[in-house]
């Protein structure tokens, strides 16, 4: 008798996941795919708390078939989830974490998405229990878009349903070298490899659990690994993409969201060894991906505490920390007839800082909220002209690179 192929492999990966992987579980069994087309592998990464013992457990009653696999820990989500990706059978694959839950119809929802559309990868609706969970990618469903057009490069986690046979075709699996970052590195070379991206904005397929434990926190170490993991991120972007707007596009993501905290609040109480060694490992990336590009699609505060940190400039960029956490609003200075807006945060024209002026101007995002800014017509239409581009012009055929 010929086993039909499943439709998706659901992996967990499961580390002293107790009591939460009971609901985990409970959202699995409860999808309302047919059970036959799902498959579960779940990797038991050295728990001590009834972890391994509830997996088999729940394999024993389950009404799909459950594989599970105990081993050693390994410190760290990636090997888990390779385990799992290395026995997986289902056309799809997803990501689920054990102490977070599926949506009701989540997994077929976004099969339906995948098949319907012909896509790699999809996004479902992401809802935080807890905890925050992102918020931008989510205004609307979308049968079909890029990582280009779309908000998506801010959510780099890994509870998504990815084609497996493009995780195959290119060898893809998560970086066990990293210890925090390694699903940004492996969804983003999803995104730039997949033929196409579909969004599920209008059900919540997934619950991200805050657990009281705090356990579910990514392993916070040192900020080193935070350096190391921003490090990964840009360079797996400059490999893939040539200098150019696409690639500055993505590297506003590991800029803004992996870099820019290391001299955010904490930098104000940091010693002044660290502050030294952040500035320091620091050096390379700025050197290497910081641009005006880059720089102008940042708010005024983010772009000027960047700019001081590839200008080596720490004695002006803790004025700068200070101000920004006292959340102090900036005052605005507009010229032009109100068409060009400046806000007013630490050593603006000032001589000796000799920052320039280009830094501290708002964009029209920023600007509008402002009473008597008057966003220049000229701008706006350009603006709109280039976003339409954008959208129309044929990416570069990143999918048939080794």
């Amino acid at each position: 008798m010929t086993i039909a192929q499943p439709d998706v492999t659901v992996i967990i990966g499961a580390y002293e996941a107790m009591p939460y992987l009971v609901e985990c579980l409970a959202s699995v069994e409860a999808q309302t795919i047919d059970p036959t087309r799902i498959e579960v592998i779940a990797v038991d990464d050295g728990s001590t708390d009834g972890t391994g013992e509830y997996l088999e457990e729940f394999a024993a009653r389950a009404p799909m078939p459950v594989t599970v696999i105990r081993q050693e820990n390994s410190g760290g989500p990636s090997g888990p989830r390779n385990v799992g990706l290395g026995k997986a059978a289902g056309r799809y694959v997803f990501f689920l974490d054990a102490d977070d839950r599926l949506g009701p119809e989540a997994l077929r929802r976004m099969v339906a998405m995948a098949d319907e559309h012909g896509t790699d990868v999809v996004l479902g609706k992401v809802e935080g229990v807890n905890r925050s969970a992102p918020k931008s990618m989510w205004g609307q469903t979308v049968g079909r878009t890029d990582v280009f057009s779309s908000n998506i490069k801010f959510t780099l986690s890994a509870q998504k349903l990815f084609r497996r046979e493009l995780l195959d075709r290119h060898g893809m699996r998560f970086d066990e070298s990293l210890f925090t970052g390694e699903d940004a590195l492996f969804t983003m070379e999803a995104y730039l490899r997949a033929d196409g991206v579909s969004v599920v904005a209008d059900h919540t397929c997934y619950y991200l659990v805050g657990r009281e434990d705090g356990k579910h926190v990514t392993k916070s170490g040192s900020y080193t690994l935070r350096f190391d993991s921003a490090r990964a991120l840009m360079n797996l972007i400059a490999d893939m993409l040539p200098a150019g707007p696409k690639r500055d596009v993505l590297m506003v993501r590991p800029f803004l969201v992996t870099l820019l905290p290391q001299f955010g609040p904490k930098y104000a109480t940091d010693s002044e060894e660290i502050r030294r060694h952040k500035f320091e490992l620091a050096k390379p990336l700025m050197e290497a991906y910081w641009n005006e590009d880059v720089a102008r699609r940042l708010r005024v505060h983010e772009r000027l505490r960047l700019h001081l940190v590839a200008a080596e400039r720490p004695d002006l960029l803790l004025d700068v920390v200070k101000f920004v956490k006292a959340k102090k609003q900036a005052p605005a200075l507009m010229e032009k007839k109100g068409r060009r807006l400046y806000l007013v945060y630490p050593h603006f024209r000032n001589r000796e800082a000799g920052i320039p002026d280009s830094v501290y101007l708002a964009d029209a995002r920023e600007a509008r909220v402002f009473p008597g800014y008057r966003e220049d017509p000229l701008d706006s239409f350009v603006q709109r002209a280039v976003r339409k581009a954008r959208r129309i012009l044929p990416s570069r055929d990143i999918r048939a690179a080794a």
